[in-house]
């Protein structure tokens, strides 16, 4: 059934995608734009389920991995994530999103193996070095190859879509990530119970247990094949790797269009060649550039302090009449998080007229009310709770979707849209990274400091988004001013 809804939400994404064309382009334009982005996309969606399935693996390994384990290894593996940008967006400028998707996938599935190996030989006993220290290690391999899908998809985008577009893409950009999200903890966690020992089922419990599980034991009993959920992610990348070679296209030229002029930054700049310095300045040496990193920063504080630690919080702190929400995690990240990205990036294209100040204020605001809500109810409510945790998610998904994946893009345009990005979205992995070392330390004292250590963040994205609220690239305001009918 969740998997259905999934199905009808993707179906809704591609239906509202082929119906607003307000650059009125040809249907085979927009054909041959969604498959482009669709199996980049979804190679971006599995890069989520290989990344977030650490989460799912910390449950069903129980007091093999704490909660400050845990906290440390994921903030690791962001840090790395966040630095790996300032190589890895200039890099992506240069090579193409077509070669930096592929280097993702291909290096992200090699790391997953790396840590199903890992998890084999600590549920198995056999793990003779500190547990933190190579699983910290061998997550931020991970997260760095991690790190090129990203800029990938959003340099691919940003030849693709014109700036009035690009608010809608960005709603795209957050359906993938929802989508990636339910794939991590609702796929992750049915192959976790699947391959849980003496567990039953049909001809795919079977199989798995076939794989994974045959004559697993430890001391004479059998042992849950926990270390499934990281090579399953791992073979789905291969598969998407193969089908990105066959599709995707870097530009519109490639696939045999004209030249499309997206009317951001890089207007009338098309044939000047930026050095990798150049390319650290438009985000380094531009007030507005760091000012959205740093809405950027707030987001990930608030989007992987509810995704990463409610499902640690609802699994160790039972929750009467709420238990829908810890079951079907993954499936409200995902419905929650494409209404948030979609509502911030119509909002912007349709009402301000492509600004990603005004919709991104709004979304603080809601994220602010949200964590007070969470405070106040922390243990009285879980039903109360679980809203406000998945209300935030939608709101972070949102303000994401409109800094890294639009408006990094708007201001450094084509020719440094994967710098810009990559270092707006960067920002958003350091402030994963500060909630993770933070929060895997204060929850472990009082769950109390978890929506307390949230709330002032939300005040600081609020503040900065309304600064921003009338910035537009200049190639976007002469664009809307010699086309008056393009405003609305």
């Amino acid at each position: 059934m969740d998997l259905i809804l999934v199905g009808l939400c993707m179906a809704v994404v591609i239906g509202l995608y082929f119906y607003n064309n307000p650059l009125l382009h040809s249907r085979w334009f927009m054909l041959r734009r969604f498959i482009n982005w669709f199996p980049l996309g979804m190679t971006y969606a599995f890069l989520y389920m290989g990344r977030y399935n650490l989460n799912v693996a910390k449950n069903a390994l129980g007091d093999l991995m704490t909660k400050q384990e845990l906290g440390t290894i994921f903030a690791a593996g962001t840090v790395t994530y966040a630095a790996a940008f300032l190589i890895n967006g200039p890099l992506v400028d240069k090579i193409g999103g077509k070669k930096g998707i592929l280097i993702a996938a291909i290096g992200s599935a090699v790391a997953n193996v790396m840590l199903g190996v890992l998890t084999w030989l600590t549920v198995m006993g056999k793990l003779k070095l500190n547990l933190v220290v190579t699983f910290s290690f061998f997550y931020s391999v991970n997260m760095y190859f991690q790190s090129y899908g990203a800029v990938s998809i959003i340099k691919v985008k940003s030849y693709w879509f014109h700036v009035r577009e690009r608010g809608v893409f960005g709603a795209i950009f957050g359906t993938l990530i929802s989508i990636g999200v339910y794939f991590a903890f609702d796929w992750g966690q049915q192959i976790i119970n699947l391959t849980k020992a003496n567990s039953t089922g049909g001809w795919f419990h079977d199989l798995l247990q076939t794989i994974f599980a045959t004559n697993v034991l430890v001391n004479g009993h059998a042992v849950n094949a926990t270390w499934a959920v990281f090579f399953i992610p791992a073979a789905i990348l291969v598969v998407w790797v193969f089908i990105d070679l066959w599709l995707i296209k870097d530009t519109p030229e490639e696939a045999d269009f004209p030249s499309f002029d997206t009317h951001d930054a890089s207007s009338g700049q098309m044939h000047v060649e930026l050095s990798t310095m150049d390319l650290l300045k438009k985000v380094f040496a531009n007030k507005l550039m760091l000012l959205i990193a740093l809405i950027g920063l707030t987001s990930g504080i608030f989007r992987n302090g509810i995704t990463q630690w409610y499902f640690v919080f609802a699994a160790e702190v039972k929750q009467p009449g709420a238990e829908f929400f810890l079951k079907h995690w993954g499936l409200l990240l995902c419905v929650f998080g494409i209404i948030g990205g979609f509502a911030g990036g119509w909002v912007s294209d349709h009402v301000f007229q492509s600004r990603r100040g005004p919709p991104t204020a709004f979304l603080c605001g809601i994220i602010f009310l949200m964590t007070a809500v969470m405070a106040v109810f922390l243990t009285s409510s879980p039903l109360v709770l679980g809203f406000a945790a998945v209300l935030i998610v939608m709101a972070s998904v949102g303000i994401t979707s409109l800094m890294s994946g639009t408006a990094a893009t708007d201001f450094g345009g084509r020719k440094a849209a994967a710098t810009c990005s990559g270092i707006v979205d960067g920002a958003t992995y350091v402030g994963s990274g500060i909630q993770s070392f933070s929060l895997g330390y204060l929850t472990t004292w009082n769950w109390h400091y978890w929506p307390l250590f949230l709330l002032p963040f939300s005040l600081v994205g609020l503040f900065v988004a309304i600064k921003i609220w009338h910035d537009l690239p200049l190639a976007t305001r002469k664009y809307l001013s010699e086309n008056p009918q393009k405003r609305a």
